[in-house]
């Protein structure tokens, strides 16, 4: 099977489907039903959540991530190129972690936040569009009107979202009712 067709995609979903082959196999699932699994897997809601595709562009929602590890799992799993919506509550993060995703995989980074200036400080040396939203509908509009056919709009803050939403499946619903609203 390809990894194009597991439904968990990046290198994260990769090694979740090799520990559950193992686990299968242990027990002597058949190959079609572990296959089947594989590739039909629900997501999780605010954790890599594929919104919608709107115009040839995939909404992706991961309000999940409120931590830079997260962020980098997000984006390491992105195969097309991203405009990532960021921002919130930083706790010090470092965002070097994610410097080398951020330089090949992202055209645009949307900063979704009160105080923005620790994601301009990180990113701003890499000559990639920063944009400051203070709104949800915002930030997906932006993201809509920067991408391009087969580009994802990936929401993964890398923060928490004290500074806008009550927690992050609010912030994730957010998301979602702005997508919709397209």
């Amino acid at each position: 099977m390809t990894l194009e067709a597991l439904a968990l995609q990046g290198a994260n979903g990769i090694y979740e489907n090799l520990a559950a082959t193992v686990t299968g196999k242990i027990h002597e699932f058949r190959r079609d039903d572990l296959r089947e699994c594989f590739t039909n897997f629900n997501e999780l809601e605010h954790r890599l959540e594929s919104v919608a595709t709107v115009h040839g562009i995939q909404f992706i929602n991961d309000s999940r991530s409120s931590t830079i590890n997260g962020s980098w799992f997000a984006l390491e799993s992105m195969y097309k190129p991203v405009i990532w919506i960021a921002g919130g509550v930083d706790s010090g993060n470092d965002y070097s972690i994610v410097r080398s995703l951020v330089k090949r995989k992202v055209k645009v980074i949307i900063c979704l936040g009160k105080d923005n200036s620790r994601l301009h400080q990180a990113f701003e040396d890499l000559e990639l569009p920063l944009m400051d939203t203070t709104s949800m509908e915002e930030a997906v509009q932006a993201g809509y009107y920067m991408s391009e056919k087969g580009y994802a709009v990936l929401l993964s803050p890398a923060c928490a979202s004290f500074d806008l939403f009550k927690n992050f499946e609010d912030r994730g619903n957010a998301f979602i009712r702005a997508v919709k609203n397209l």
